[in-house]
């Protein structure tokens, strides 16, 4: 008897481990990097930043909220045609990259005109993952920074 409460503890342990180790259900883990404005020249902006996840569940980007404006959005370029969309997808490991030339955030009836040197503050809202604040240094207007 004292065997098989010893096996059976073992078979217990081992398959607890086992489901542990087995999480069908991961969670996204998001970080911000590379965060800027480029100086307005009108009343409206552009937002660029990576979204880096490295989890092991995707998730989706579905809003942008600032302080600087009541109407921000998302948008993608293709074809040298900028259209919005609903949200973005973060890969799983993965990252969603928002550039110039391509997919972005847009800031339109800016409520101010940020500066080189300021900070813009947004929140990002994803699907499954809380939001993220962001503090988003301006730059000068023709900041590009090159791809790593």
């Amino acid at each position: 008897m004292n065997r098989r409460t010893v096996l059976a503890g073992v078979l217990a342990l081992t398959t607890g481990l086992t489901l542990a180790g087995c999480s069908s259900d991961g969670e996204p883990e998001l970080k911000v990097i590379g965060a800027f404005m480029p100086q307005p020249v009108s009343d409206m902006a552009a937002g660029f930043l990576v979204v880096r996840n490295s989890g092991d569940a995707a998730d989706r980007l579905t809003s942008v909220t600032s302080p600087l404006s009541d109407n921000v959005t998302i948008h993608e370029t293709r074809d040298r045609t900028m259209r919005m969309v609903s949200s973005f997808e973060v890969p799983a490991g993965g990252e969603l990259d928002l550039e110039r030339g391509g997919n972005h955030i847009m800031f339109m009836k800016l409520k101010q005109q940020p500066k080189p040197g300021e900070k813009v503050s947004l929140e990002l809202h994803f699907e499954k993952a809380g939001p993220i604040t962001v503090d988003v240094p301006v730059k000068e207007t023709t900041h590009n920074p090159k791809k790593q």
